[in-house]
């Protein structure tokens, strides 16, 4: 298989020129940043052996270059991590001048902390496994936890896609009738800067998990008014979509008029199609941090195109800009 790098197109006497790598796993979202950025596709080659072994080779000079290599870690998430570490490496070797990691969704982000002994803190292994390979520069799209960005002993651009969620979703509904709701104790900071954004009251639903069982959540409570209620649950994933379901339908048993959710990354594991297909919940916005193919879409689903934010980050990035003034100096 090919995969695509990007490139300004700069000439050879330019004093800094800016190079866009992709990976194989999210194409359709590196071709609409690189159209963002107004730049040319530059073909890379990618294989892998019959043993499960990656190649990867650039089909150009990216010496002296401002190198950003850009791959979603989608299933199967193991792979696109090893080919994005030999993408990273290769470029080292080629003498890029610097090597920014955009990964919109950061692998393992979930694993950022010991719950029980003799665990791994997988999330701080991936930022030390991208800088060993020589990324000098991450940038990801609303991580699990803010604490992730002191794993990566260097710059971190944590970019957010709550404007985007937020815009869309103001478009949709009357937000006089508008309640936002945390699925779980995790998300109240996320709900609360939603709540501050659409000027909305906030709920929160309280949930208990064992542990031992993954993937496997118990509604308990919800605290917070949302009778005859519009009602955005909001989170920063759907994995399976157990969490949400569930949520949504503690909502309804208190008298929402109706449910949204609004979630960044579309993980959207296993049973979660069915059911977000077959749940009350009316819409699911999410954006393209990773890719959903035909077959896991449905007709509740809305995917926003996540490629203007990171190509303007990209950009700021390069020109020695400010991201945070992407957010209004608030990310």
């Amino acid at each position: 298989m090919t995969a695509t790098a990007t490139s300004t197109g700069s000439s050879p006497d330019s004093e800094k020129r800016l190079v866009l790598v992709s990976g194989r796993a999210h194409p359709a979202l590196a071709s609409a940043v690189s159209r963002e950025l107004g730049v040319e596709l530059v073909p890379t080659t990618a294989y892998d052996f019959a043993n499960g072994e990656i190649y990867v080779r650039f089909g150009e000079s990216v010496r002296g270059s401002d190198a950003f290599v850009l791959q979603s870690h989608t299933a199967p998430i193991n792979e696109w991590i090893m080919e994005q570490l030999l993408m990273v490496d290769a470029l080292k070797r080629a003498s890029a001048k610097t090597i920014t990691v955009i990964v919109p969704f950061y692998g393992y982000s979930r694993q950022d902390k010991k719950h029980r002994g003799r665990e791994p803190i997988s999330a701080r292994l991936m930022a030390d496994l991208f800088k060993t390979a020589g990324a000098d520069r991450l940038m990801s799209v609303d991580l699990h936890t803010s604490q992730i960005q002191g794993f990566f002993n260097g710059p971190v651009d944590h970019l957010m896609a709550l404007p985007l969620l937020a815009s869309y979703v103001r478009s949709r509904v009357d937000v006089s009738k508008l309640t936002v709701v945390s699925p779980d104790a995790g998300r109240v900071r996320l709900a609360d800067q939603w709540s501050d954004r659409l000027g909305a009251p906030l709920a929160i639903i309280h949930k208990r998990r064992d542990p031992s069982v993954p993937n496997q959540v118990k509604v308990h409570e919800l605290v917070g008014d949302v009778t005859g209620r519009t009602c955005v649950l909001v989170d920063d994933m759907i994995d399976t979509g157990g969490t949400i379901v569930q949520a949504a339908e503690a909502l309804f048993e208190h008298g929402a008029a109706d449910v949204i959710v609004a979630s960044t990354h579309a993980i959207m594991s296993g049973p979660a199609v069915d059911r977000l297909k077959n749940s009350r919940i009316s819409e699911v916005v999410v954006s393209d941090t990773l890719p959903i193919p035909d077959d896991r879409q449905f007709p509740q689903l809305t995917v926003l195109s996540i490629a203007p934010l990171v190509a303007r980050a990209i950009r700021q990035v390069f020109d020695d800009g400010s991201v945070t003034s992407l957010f209004d100096g608030n990310a």
